[in-house]
């Protein structure tokens, strides 16, 4: 599945009408890439993991592209990047364990685009042979818990002071975990 995630396209449409192609990040979506991180507020980018504001930093995801460590998938509207969702691969002993991540335009949030998304990168994952999704989420954004939740997720454990802002000022963090592989019974 992964060999061939490149040429993988995927039409979905929104409540609303509004119609939205999921695809994988190309090297040629540089400056998009780029475009759709200058649109994010000072808010959203305090919950960033990393640096989007750094050019060289989006332009290294690009740069160096590898679906087998990281799967960006990208809902497109209208020629514009309005989401990203990635899925980060494992090795060793946690190969059958990928950890997903989100962030949409603040735009396109509560019009089922996120969950579009989620469910179209969980299949992938299935389809990869993962058998454990992981998910780190602030505690506080119980929107984005619930939704995880919704979608099957299951949360494990919340970790105390365990996501420090540019300020200083730490969050707890929800980590989550969406279970793939079937439960085996006894007989």
């Amino acid at each position: 599945m992964i060999d061939h995630i490149a040429h993988f396209r995927q039409l979905g449409t929104l409540a609303d009408g509004t119609r939205v192609l999921l695809r994988p990040l190309l090297c040629e979506d540089r400056e998009e890439l780029q475009t759709f991180f200058n649109n994010i507020s000072a808010e959203d980018l305090q919950f960033m993991r990393s640096h989007v504001a750094d050019r060289n930093v989006v332009h290294s995801w690009v740069d160096d592209l590898d679906y087998h460590q990281i799967l960006p998938l990208m809902a497109v509207v209208n020629d514009r990047f309005v989401g990203d969702t990635t899925l980060h691969f494992h090795g060793g002993p946690y190969r059958h364990v990928a950890e997903i991540r989100i962030f949409l335009l603040q735009e396109y949030r509560r019009r089922g685009l996120g969950t579009l998304m989620l469910k179209t990168m969980i299949d992938i994952a299935r389809k990869a042979g993962i058998q454990f999704i992981t998910a780190q989420v602030v505690a506080d954004q119980t929107r984005v818990i619930d939704a995880f939740h919704s979608l099957g997720f299951e949360r494990k454990v919340v970790l105390e002071d365990f996501y420090l802002m540019a300020d200083g000022e730490a969050h707890d963090v929800a980590f989550m975990v969406l279970a793939l592989k079937a439960k085996r019974e006894d007989f």
